[in-house]
């Protein structure tokens, strides 16, 4: 009772593709596969904008200082 043999494997994915039909299981298969894509597109994209964002962290005496980099904005005075 261990595991299966590949005639049960094989069985069961006739089976499976004479309920389901190829063509189903074709669109089922390019889904998962643009859902699996998109998925890694956007942890990359995700880890690129989290090392951007986060404040920069100095380490002084011991003590850690939070801090952030702001651009300076000249508003015309003098």
């Amino acid at each position: 009772m261990g595991s299966f043999s590949i005639w049960h494997w094989l069985i069961v994915l006739v089976i499976v593709l004479l309920v389901f039909g190829t063509k189903k299981l074709r669109n089922i298969g390019s889904d998962l596969g643009g859902a699996v894509k998109g998925f890694k597109d956007g942890m990359k994209e995700g880890d690129s904008g989290a090392a951007a964002d986060a404040p920069q962290q100095k380490i002084v005496n011991g003590q850690t200082i939070d801090g952030e980099a702001r651009e300076k904005v000249d508003n015309g005075r003098s």
